[in-house]
């Protein structure tokens, strides 16, 4: 069974778009929730009382009285202890973090310190194994020219003993009838 190039091509656009609405549907959703709850919040009139000449007291979670509880939040000596307690828990909280910060700063550089250490190991094992290469190399090229000072040397020999009449078979030859006189 072929599918035309039309079909196709609707079943790939449905595939996009649910895709999209997958994506963009749930932020688009609560922020139309929060336009509609924003529209419809009754205002409250900001509460008029003199709460100076009234007692500070907890006011239990069930107690109808809402002015009396409006009171409390305006107190300035509540505020003021408010707003000193959390000025203290910033505080603590700075503190906490400013002592993590220097702990993980110091296992940093204890960390920096030793791959420091082991960069210096291996850079002494690294020039170690450089001046042996430089040895060797200079060894080898020693034993080349001593090498071709031989060849040259060997060459030289050859070419004397063949102006003397020396032939390369006829030595071997006369080499071993020697031998086989001289174990006999």
């Amino acid at each position: 069974m072929r599918c035309s190039g039309g079909a196709v091509r609707l079943g790939l656009g449905l595939v996009a778009l649910s895709i999209a609405a997958y994506i963009v549907g749930p932020p688009l959703y609560w922020h139309l929730v929060e336009l509609l709850q924003s529209s419809y919040a009754p205002s409250c009139s900001p509460c008029l009382c003199d709460c100076s000449s009234q007692p500070i007291v907890s006011i239990p979670q069930g107690l109808s009285n809402i002015s009396f509880g409006d009171c409390a939040k305006h107190n300035p000596e509540a505020n003021a202890d408010t707003e000193q307690n959390f000025a203290e828990l910033l505080s603590e909280e700075l503190k906490l973090r400013e002592t993590q910060a220097l702990e993980n700063q110091q296992r940093a550089d204890m960390a920096l310190l030793d791959a420091k250490k082991i960069a210096s190991q291996y850079q002494k094992e690294a020039d170690k194994c450089n001046s042996g290469m430089e040895t060797c190399e200079e060894a080898r090229e020693k034993a080349e020219i001593s090498i071709l000072a031989q060849k040259r040397l060997t060459a030289l020999w050859e070419q004397r003993a063949r102006q003397k009449g020396w032939k390369e078979g006829v030595a071997k030859s006369h080499t071993q009838s020697q031998g086989k006189v001289q174990t006999a």
